[in-house]
Formats: C-alpha cells, structure tokens, sequence
C-alpha cells in the first residue's frame, strides 16, 4: 500500500516507517518546518511532506495528492517540551492535533477515497479508577475528570471515538520508553519523579519498537475498533519506577507521602500514584498476531537505558 504517515519524524514514525518499507509499503511521511527532518525522512526512505495538519485545505490536497492507500495519525506536540502541573497546558497542541487534525485528516481520507486509518490514542491513566486493577478495551473509561485534563482526556475520547465510527482503528499505546530523549526517563534522573503513598497505581508501558511492530499489524489485518498496544506486565508504580531508576543508573526515586503529594503535584498526581489502572493487551495479541519482542518493561529499560546507565555511573 501507499501509507501517508503524519508525525512520521516523531518517536514512534522513526520506527514505523522503516518497518513500513520493508513490509513493502510506500510511505508518504509528513513533518512540520524542519529541512532536518524531511531529510531524515528520505534518508528513512519516505517522500517528505511539509502539512500543517490544522490547516484542513492543506491537508486535503497533500492527502488527495499522495494517492494514498491509507493513513496513518501519529502526529502529537510534545518533543522537547517540559511538563506544566495544568495538563491541558503541556498538551493543547497535542489535543488539537487529536481532535482538529484527525477531522481534517479523515475528511480528506473520505474525499480521496481513502480505504485505511489508523490513529494515536493512549492506554494509561484513562480507565475507571474501579475493579480490578487490569483493563481491556471494553471496560468503562474514567467519568471523573480533574480540572485542568478535561481538554486532554477529552481530546483522547473524541479521537477514539471519531476515528472508530469511521471505520477506523485508534491504538491505545501504552508509555513509550527506548528512545534517546525519553522526557520521563530525565525526570527520574533528576528525581524529580517520585513514588506517591503505596505506589500502588498501575501503568502500563511498550517499547517503541514493539509500539511499531503492532502498528504495522494494524494496518495490514486489524479490524475497526481499539486495541491496547502495551507490554504484558502492567505494574504499580512501587515496581516500575525504582527499576527504571536502577536501569538509567539513576538514584532510587524519593517517596512523598499522600498529603504532600497532593500540595506539589495535585489531585491528578495522587491519581496516577494510588489508583489508576493498566491495560491488557490480549486482543491485540489475539486479533494481530502481535509478538512482543520486549514482553514486560524489566528486560526492555535494561536493554532500552545500559548504555545511559553505564555513562550515568561514570
């Protein structure tokens, strides 16, 4: 197929397109004002196309004229950036992208003839804070929503739900770790992010080449729908953190108890410490044939961080 790939320069695009190619796709890849990143782009072997993907008449016209086959939405604002305590402020870029460039993209989708697409939506944090501590595609997703994220998890609804009535797929990605400028991996380096009450909040994590494997499944056999595409070991914050922490050759992660938590990083911290849930990724294994070459996050941050650890050491 011909693959018009948007975001195809981020994290997860720079995995993706290769793996595209080899399957014998043609890849169409979009960036935004970089001449770095489209020359990155054809050194990936894709055709580099500059869109703005809020510019509807733009994006009409780049997808109408790659003859595209299908798309595939990766596109996100977050590389580089640093993180507010107001969510909806670190993501309003991203959101827009979710909400107004997924319009744009599959209005042009449908007036080009479009057969495939396939989007970007996120696992972690969303489901019903209720139950087990395991969640599968069906289960509710969390109705209480903290001032400051309704934009965020909104935007991440409106996506799922947008894309999957038209027929589409959204791929509920788990945290992305493996690559050179992971933005959580700096924040453990610099302690800054710690283990709240029990650390009994789940998360659940996929190594970006595996992230990439399952999206090129999605596109040559997935059905319409969601898929979860994490790792197999969803965790608590206690495991997870003070082993990435080990991996990076990082101190241990300080511990804050509950009350001081909530006075530096307010109630959605909290959250994310004690109580938010996983998600399980047998549908994905089952419907995609998807193997995971990294199973769980314990052997994937060592293979992902040994070198930054031994550099960290020294």
């Amino acid at each position: 197929m011909r693959v018009f790939v948007s975001g195809a320069s981020g994290a997860i695009g720079a995995r993706l397109v290769p793996r595209l190619i080899e399957r014998g796709h043609e890849v169409i890849g979009t960036y935004t004002a970089s001449a770095a990143k489209a020359a990155a782009l054809r050194a990936l072997g894709a055709e580099p196309v500059q869109l703005d993907l809020l510019d509807a008449a733009a994006v009409r016209v780049a997808v109408g004229d790659s003859g595209a086959d299908a798309i595939i939405h990766e596109a996100t604002a977050l590389a580089g950036g640093g993180f507010a305590r107001r969510l909806d402020t670190t993501f309003a870029r991203t959101n827009a992208l979710r909400t107004t460039g997924t319009d744009a993209l599959l209005a042009a989708a449908r007036t080009a003839g479009v057969g495939r697409f396939i989007a970007q939506s996120f696992a972690p944090y969303r489901y019903a804070r209720e139950g087990g501590m395991v969640k599968s595609e069906t289960d509710p997703l969390d109705s209480s929503i903290l001032p400051g994220t309704q934009a965020t998890f909104g935007a991440m609804t409106y996506l799922d739900r947008t894309v999957t009535e038209a027929g589409g797929i959204a791929l509920r990605y788990g945290g992305f770790y493996g690559a050179d400028t992971d933005q959580l991996a700096g924040a453990v380096r610099r302690r800054l992010f710690p283990v709240i009450g029990d650390g009994g909040g789940y998360m659940s994590f996929v190594h970006l080449d595996d992230a990439a494997a399952a999206t090129v499944l999605a596109l040559e056999k997935g059905g319409a729908g969601i898929y979860n595409i994490v790792d197999d070991d969803p965790a608590p914050l206690r495991e997870w953190l003070p082993a990435l922490a080990n991996a990076l050759g990082a101190k241990p992660p300080r511990h804050l108890p509950v009350w001081l938590a909530r006075l530096i990083a307010g109630e959605s911290g909290v959250r994310t410490g004690i109580e938010v849930r996983g998600a399980s990724n047998s549908k994905a294994k089952r419907e995609l044939g998807w193997t995971l070459l990294y199973p769980s996050w314990r052997e994937g941050f060592v293979a992902a961080y040994a070198t930054q650890a031994v550099t960290q050491r020294l």
